[in-house]
């Protein structure tokens, strides 16, 4: 079997990508959870704030009992979930401004997915969610027209914002699921044996996931302070209090995520 991979958004947005794989006009997608949302309401839950306490909490809820109802939830919006890829840590990075407790955060003018946990998340900090289409960002972040942005380490150097910020910020916001998505109609028309030459690679790719990412953080926090720009260790709590603050309102206006979000709790404690 051979599979043609196309980077780099040369098949268009991720939204775009996910409607093209439920039609059946593109056979595969990896995506982040974010654009997910559109599609399916109750993946919105990964976007509460300070859901999970670190990264391999994300990743066993992910990898485990829930993670699996949820991928095969998506049946029901013409998706096939071969699997969640390890989940990607939200920090704060900015043009200038140090970010040292969520008190800082207030009239911050900042670029976030346009997703009803981002925006309500960073508005309940007193910062001003802005929204923007990620390819203007650098610019915006240059010319000062934002005055921050939030992602994981190893995107922050790819994508070079790390020539146009002063500062990174371990707020730890979000743990953001990646997912492996196929078109249903393409995977049914494969032979029992295709199918399960595809679930096995997809297995092999998101068992090697977890440190393919790790490394990946690790060797991106050292180019960050290696090119002079500030780590800050917030304080956490001050961050923690706030986001958890928000839950309330987001299960009221996103009903959908309420079992799951019950679920997530309960395996977390």
């Amino acid at each position: 079997m051979k599979i043609n991979i196309f980077p780099a958004g040369q098949l268009g947005g991720e939204v775009k990508m996910i409607q093209a794989v439920r039609t059946g006009t593109q056979d595969l997608v990896i995506t982040g959870g974010g654009p997910v949302e559109n599609t399916a309401k109750e993946f919105s839950v990964y976007s509460f704030p300070y859901l999970f306490k670190d990264l391999d909490q994300a990743n066993s809820v992910m990898q485990g009992p829930v993670g699996q109802e949820m991928l095969d939830l998506l049946s029901k919006h013409r998706l096939l979930g071969l699997g969640f890829i390890s989940p990607i840590e939200r920090n704060i990075f900015t043009n200038g401004k140090r970010i040292t407790n969520a008190d800082d955060m207030k009239g911050l003018k900042i670029r976030v997915i346009q997703g009803q946990g981002f925006v309500k998340t960073y508005e309940a900090l007193g910062a001003q969610p802005t929204p923007m289409a990620y390819a203007e960002l650098y610019t915006a972040l240059q010319n000062g027209a934002v005055d921050a942005a939030e992602n994981s380490p190893d995107v922050f150097v790819q994508d070079k914002f790390i020539e146009v910020s002063k500062t990174y910020t371990m707020a730890r916001v979000m743990y953001m699921p990646a997912l492996m998505l196929m078109s249903p109609s393409r995977f049914e028309r494969l032979s029992p044996e295709q199918q399960q030459v595809i679930r096995e690679a997809a297995a092999a790719a998101i068992a090697s996931a977890d440190s393919h990412y790790k490394k990946g953080y690790a060797d991106s926090m050292k180019i960050i302070k290696d090119r002079g720009v500030e780590i800050i260790e917030p304080d956490i709590e001050s961050f923690r209090q706030i986001g958890a603050s928000v839950h309330a309102g987001l299960l009221e206006s996103l009903p959908d995520t309420k079992p799951w979000y019950e679920k997530i709790v309960a395996q977390t404690k």
